[in-house]
């Protein structure tokens, strides 16, 4: 079992979820600070409807100022998109290396997050894919709410792997299990990763997990167990789906898979000094850290 590290930090998602929108330049400043931490990935904006996210209205504005502070050495750029409108305006920026889109097992998820059934979802899917495609950017795919259903629709361990494979099949080489609502326990995270790892071999699986602090290290260690060495967080926690219910449920705290990982590993994997700067400006958009 491979020890190989992907952290993907998640800006955006801490982001979205605020009533207050967050200057323009503050932001920029939070994305810039982080690219110096050691991260391997940074999901840093989305290309939505500003009427369904507001605090992603400035997004081309955003990547307009990004772009003349790009150094030279830099983790992967993520930007969201739900449909082919926000992958051409992504496409104005072809440093974004990839876009991130949320797919689901779930028709209720999919029309309250990107007003899409399944089936349209997958083919809008393709449609990204070809469009980012033409300029060299790649997709990686959050598959929500692969931990469970609130809203009642079907679920299963084997419908959630039937949809990865099929992911799979379609080219997509990178799938994210999300547990959007926190639904997770550290039994099903470990059996539902473990079962997809070896049924569809070949996938670059990973995690994307919202998470309560009351089990968190229990959480980390089902899914290290499993084999997962991909997974995404935000500093401090915070984040959550807007889309998914009333109350929003943190992200996994990056310091604290940090810290899991170091004391797994023995070594730290990111930079402190860039890491604390970052915390800094953290406190001033959300406030107290977790």
């Amino acid at each position: 079992m491979s020890d190989t590290i992907f952290f993907t930090e998640c800006p955006r998602d801490a982001l979205q979820g605020l009533k207050t929108f967050v200057p323009t330049d503050l932001k920029v400043r939070y994305v810039r600070a982080l690219m110096d931490c050691g991260f391997n990935a940074l999901d840093f904006t989305s290309f939505v409807s500003p009427a369904a996210v507001p605090q992603m209205a400035d997004a081309d504005h955003v990547c307009a100022l990004l772009e003349t502070q790009l150094p030279s050495t830099r983790p992967q750029l993520i930007a969201i998109v739900g449909n082919t409108t926000g992958a051409e305006r992504a496409g104005k920026f072809p440093w974004i290396d990839r876009l991130g889109y949320p797919h689901s097992v779930s028709e209720t998820f999919l029309k309250r997050n990107i007003n899409s059934t399944r089936t349209e979802s997958l083919n809008r899917l393709l449609s990204i894919r070809d469009l980012a495609g033409r300029i060299g950017q790649k997709v990686v795919v959050y598959l929500s709410m692969a931990f469970g259903n609130p809203y009642g629709d079907s679920w299963s361990v084997e419908e959630v792997c039937a949809e990865s494979q099929r992911l799979f099949e379609m080219g997509f080489d990178i799938v994210s299990l999300s547990d959007t609502t926190a639904m997770g326990t550290p039994e099903s995270i470990h059996g539902l990763f473990q079962f997809v790892h070896l049924n569809v071999p070949g996938l670059n699986l990973g995690l994307h997990l919202h998470v309560k602090p009351t089990n968190l290290r229990a959480v980390l260690e089902a899914a290290w167990e499993a084999g997962c060495r991909r997974f995404d967080g935000a500093l401090g926690g915070f984040g959550g789906c807007p889309m998914a219910a009333d109350t929003l449920t943190g992200n996994l705290p990056s310091e604290a898979f940090g810290a899991f990982v170091a004391e797994k590993l023995g070594y730290p994997i990111w930079n402190p000094e860039a890491l604390e700067n970052s915390q800094k400006i953290a406190r001033e958009i959300f406030g107290n850290l977790n």
